[in-house]
């Protein structure tokens, strides 16, 4: 039997991450900002999970968040804090969660719950093809992607032998974030035809969780929108 935690997964892709790991066999704690939702996903998903109120935009509360978690075998951190941001209209504030967020509380995590880490464990972080493709009001989150790069190598050192890699998705045709929007300039953009979906990000989180050769990389699900 294993252990997975997802931080982030009381929404959008963490959720269907958390539903696919409980639906596997998985034991699943599923993290997020407010303990009340993350204790209704965990129902939600079924006998096999557990929410747990992890704030990763306050560090310093990380360790004792997640106090009460033994062993793991999974560990997956989708949790994001984004919103537009240009140089124009610069929010401070919200350019500081969004940067603690993504850089120090996923680092912080990750030491925390490094000792209970089970010897074939692995980390998969998530980034955003920003990280390649920056858009207007995307200089804070392609900041913090492309800061994820650098956190993955480091930590694949400073873990060692456990691996850890980030996913990269391009824009989620079936995210509910989406709904109701025209996506058709996306879609032409996308050699595919269509734009990926949640299921397909998923499964890339599967492969970099069981395959032990992965390690130390940015897996970018993204329909080949790179090559145009």
């Amino acid at each position: 039997m294993s252990t997975a935690v997802v931080i982030g997964g009381t929404a959008g892709l963490g959720r269907v991450i958390a539903q696919r790991r409980a639906d596997q066999g998985d034991d699943v704690i599923v993290a997020g900002r407010d303990a009340s939702r993350a204790e209704a996903v965990a129902k939600q998903i079924g006998d096999r999970a557990t929410g747990l109120a992890v704030d990763l935009s306050k560090p310093h509360g990380i360790e004792e968040a997640l106090a009460g978690v033994g062993a793991v075998d999974h560990l997956v951190i989708t949790a994001i804090h984004q919103n537009p941001n240009t140089l124009a209209n610069f929010d401070i504030d919200d350019a500081v969660t969004a940067l603690t967020t993504k850089l120090v509380g996923y680092a912080e995590a990750v030491r925390v719950l490094r000792d209970r880490f089970t010897p074939a464990a692995s980390v998969v972080l998530f980034g955003g093809l920003a990280k390649e493709r920056p858009y207007p009001g995307s200089t804070v989150v392609t900041t913090f992607n492309g800061g994820l790069t650098g956190l993955v190598r480091t930590l694949a050192v400073e873990i060692a032998p456990h691996r850890v890699n980030a996913v990269h998705p391009a824009l989620i045709g079936d995210s509910p974030k989406w709904q109701g929007i025209d996506l058709s300039m996306q879609v032409e953009r996308t050699p595919l035809g269509r734009l990926v979906t949640m299921d397909e990000v998923a499964e890339a989180v599967d492969f970099l969780l069981r395959n032990g050769g992965m390690n130390a990389h940015d897996l970018y699900v993204d329909g080949g929108v790179l090559v145009r």
